[in-house]
């Protein structure tokens, strides 16, 4: 017990670490820009204290549980040796946890009301998951043939690009960034750990080269399916204009809605919990009906999941009462205020702190490691990363006040990023892709959203459905070219003692 609860301080000291960046720039932006004591401050400081706490129980509950139980399932479907089982469990496990993504849903929502309706949230969601599970299934076929990764990423980035030209103007932002809102905060740490144990048991293949990727190939296909759903939906239904203020409206009700009852705690309890369950629900089925073994250390692999559940839970009602409020607050007030450079100081900061604080890109990272066997430290590899999503968001809001069309900032960061591929050492290409997913989940994409919306309703002719959503996109493709930047660099490094040496 002792033992246990110095751990538990230990996590909650690390967690308390990974929020100061985001203390800091909140409190700079509040008291040195806007010069005002936000409302409900008791309610912010306890809330970024529960997000700690929820973090620290998260990450024990992945070592615990989630890594445990993804590696063991892929060890056992490479036994069994049925291809047809192991791709249909990853279509599910990919379908199933998209499809109740509390950021997918939010973003879907949003779509729908920007565009009157046009856009069906249902479908669109729909078409989301069906693509993760296509993209994990894929991705899992890959590792199976051994086939180098970039490729099949390379030739997705070609069609997703190719589509773009077809696609109406009014969905290609949306498409970008379905494909940053797919991974999940549970997602993840899963879908790694299916990878990677993979990539272990069978001969020949190594867990570094070949057992990441999956979360890369879900990032990717989101954007061609939806581009795809957007040239059905504009060209087979009627159009609807989009009424004046209404983005503007959806942000000041979101700012004014984290007051909590008793009632909403439990409903938000129950949400997480459902959202977990279809995962459990396919894990179990597959663990029992379809390999038919029991699952090795059970009690220890059930305390697991039951603290992801809580960390996840504490997390985002954490986030909800300290972090949100806030950070959407300043970012409506800052667009509001037309003063551009503050905006892109706001954006590089605050994407920068946020993906810092990710649960998603830290469970990688420390993936990474542990299979790196510590030659890629995570603390340097999230540095790398955040740096990456803070230099795409700000270009991405230049790009809004700007009104240049997202798909030429695309098409050139794609294009940058096969050069890199070419060059960059092979372990760091899968690490690399896998980071660009891991980047915009449970913290990142609802304060980036609120930045592209708010922005795109205060800068004259710009169009939020057209010109506010992109942000995510920009947070995915830029962590992709810092980490093979980083990994080039490393590599030359290495050659130089080398040679220096010899």
């Amino acid at each position: 017990m002792k033992e246990s609860l110095k751990i538990f301080y230990s996590d909650i000291r690390n967690s308390f670490k990974d929020l100061l960046p985001i203390i800091a720039v909140v409190t700079f932006f509040q008291a040195g820009i806007i010069q005002a004591v936000p409302q409900n401050l008791t309610s912010i400081v306890i809330g970024l204290c529960i997000v700690a706490v929820g973090l620290a129980l998260f990450i024990r509950g992945l070592e615990l549980g989630i890594f445990p139980i993804g590696e063991s399932l892929a060890v056992d479907f490479a036994k069994k040796g049925s291809l047809f089982w192991l791709l249909l469990f990853a279509f599910t496990i990919g379908f199933s946890t998209t499809v109740a993504e509390p950021a997918l849903i939010a973003i879907a929502n949003k779509a729908a009301i920007i565009s009157s309706g046009l856009i069906d949230a249902f479908w669109l969601r729909m078409t989301v998951a069906l693509s993760v599970g296509c993209a994990i299934a894929l991705g899992v076929l890959r590792i199976l043939l051994g086939h180098p990764i970039h490729y099949y990423i390379m030739g997705g980035y070609i069609f997703a690009v190719a589509i773009t030209f077809f696609a109406p103007k009014e969905i290609i932002g949306l498409a970008y960034d379905s494909g940053g809102i797919t991974t999940s905060t549970v997602t993840v740490p899963l879908v790694a750990a299916l990878g990677i144990g993979l990539a272990s048991s069978i001969k020949g293949r190594n867990p570094a080269i070949d057992g990441f990727g999956l979360i890369a190939f879900a990032s990717l296909t989101p954007m061609i399916f939806v581009q795809i759903y957007g040239i059905v939906v504009y060209n087979f239904s009627e159009t609807f204009s989009i009424e004046a203020g209404t983005v503007t409206n959806q942000i000041k009700a979101n700012i004014d809605a984290y007051v909590f009852s008793f009632f909403e705690i439990l409903m938000g309890l129950l949400e997480v919990i459902k959202n977990v369950v279809p995962i459990l629900a396919v894990i179990f089925f597959f663990q029992y009906f379809i390999i038919k073994r029991a699952v090795p250390h059970l009690r220890k692999i059930i305390t697991g999941i039951m603290l992801v559940i809580l960390g996840l839970y504490a997390f985002i009602i954490g986030l909800e009462m300290g972090l949100f409020p806030i950070g959407s607050a300043i970012a409506f007030q800052l667009t509001s205020m037309q003063n551009i450079e503050l905006v892109y100081l706001f954006a590089f900061l605050i994407s920068f702190s946020t993906t810092m604080a990710e649960p998603a890109l830290m469970a990688i990272a420390l993936k990474v490691e542990e299979i790196s066997q510590g030659n890629i430290k995570q603390k340097p590899l999230r540095l790398v990363v955040a740096m990456g999503a803070s230099i795409g968001v700000t270009l991405g809001t230049y790009r809004i006040v700007q009104g240049d069309p997202i798909h030429y900032y695309i098409i050139a960061g794609y294009i940058v990023v096969i050069i890199f591929t070419y060059f960059a050492p092979r372990y760091i290409i899968p690490i690399a892709y896998d980071s660009g997913g891991v980047t915009t989940s449970t913290v990142t994409v609802p304060l980036v959203t609120a930045l592209g919306l708010g922005l795109a309703e205060n800068v004259e002719g710009r169009n939020p459905l057209i010109d506010g959503f992109g942000l995510i996109a920009f947070a995915v493709l830029f962590p992709v070219l810092t980490v093979m930047g980083y990994g080039i660099f490393a590599h030359y490094q290495q050659s130089k003692t080398k040679g220096v040496a010899s």
